[in-house]
């Protein structure tokens, strides 16, 4: 039982939450990610980036979307709660080393995992600039974070409520251009977001790690759900991930594979927030 510490929500359907998990807040490493359920009986286990982690604290910090029921039943819980299990620290971490400039991508909720690999990639002594995108102002996340990381920060909107009106890649073709050319790139978003990232550095030869977020059920390689194509050959996210080389990832097939439950997750997410304003009006009590 994992005591949670703190909760914070940062817009609409996206919160941030620190609890209780010594051992993996002293173990993990930027990249790694854990396994949640929120009961010990036959509750859907999910997989979640750990955002930060204090080892003095023994705390760690998740960054979450409500875009399924756990999401929403974990987004419910208060400070005083407990989360029934955790699983973690699991996958392999980024490779960190001073590489010399490197472009951190974050798109939407993607920007929280990125934080803590951006953290590592500055305290190697790389240049690290940060490129942040999503559909409006009001999903921007962790920009205070991210300026105190970023040598050169750059927003991008959708609807240009906020920085740039552009899709991340224009920024990142930009700096692709200059010369020199940045060393490497690490991008995490939407899948669609990624793949074309590595579309977008790919002419220029510049190294691209993504961080893949696959339908995943045990964490430990059995299951097989998070299989993806890498390479022309079979990687299991959990496992062999959840960092790829981005120009070798299989997309089209990741995002197919993604949408199998794509009906079922939708009926699902109508059906919390009809329940929800069910509650708020006080109608459950009638």
């Amino acid at each position: 039982m994992k005591k949670i510490l703190a909760k914070e929500q940062l817009s609409e359907e996206v919160f941030r939450m620190k609890f209780e998990a010594p051992y993996i807040a002293r173990e993990r490493k930027a990249g790694q990610f854990i396994i949640i359920q929120l009961d010990s009986e036959f509750g859907e286990r999910i997989p979640l980036t750990i955002a930060d982690a204090d080892p003095d604290e023994g705390s760690v910090t998740i960054i979450f979307q409500t875009v399924g029921r756990t999401t929403h039943l974990l987004a419910e819980l208060e400070v005083g709660d407990h989360i029934a299990n955790v699983l973690g620290p699991l996958g392999h971490p980024t490779h960190i080393d001073n590489f010399g400039t490197v472009v951190c991508v974050g798109g939407g909720i993607g920007v929280a995992p990125m934080h803590p690999i951006a953290q590592a990639l500055k305290a190697a002594g790389n240049k690290v600039i940060i490129i942040m995108g999503a559909r409006n102002k009001d999903l921007i996340i962790m920009e205070d974070e991210m300026k105190k990381i970023a040598d050169e920060l750059i927003i991008c909107t959708d609807d240009g409520s906020y920085g740039r009106k552009d899709l991340v890649t224009v920024p990142l073709k930009e700096i692709c251009e200059r010369d020199p050319k940045p060393d490497m790139a690490v991008a995490i978003g939407p899948p669609i977001m990624m793949k074309f990232c590595a579309e977008t550095t790919r002419p220029y030869e510049v190294h691209t790690v993504v961080s893949l977020n696959t339908i995943m059920v045990d964490g430990t390689g059995m299951c097989g759900g998070c299989r993806v194509t890498v390479g022309g050959e079979t990687k299991f996210v959990c496992v062999d991930g959840p960092e790829f080389d981005g120009h070798k990832v299989d997309f089209d097939n990741m995002m197919l594979r993604l949408g199998s439950y794509k009906e079922q997750e939708t009926l699902d997410h109508e059906q919390c927030h009809l329940e929800m304003e069910i509650k708020e009006r006080g109608l459950d009590k009638e």
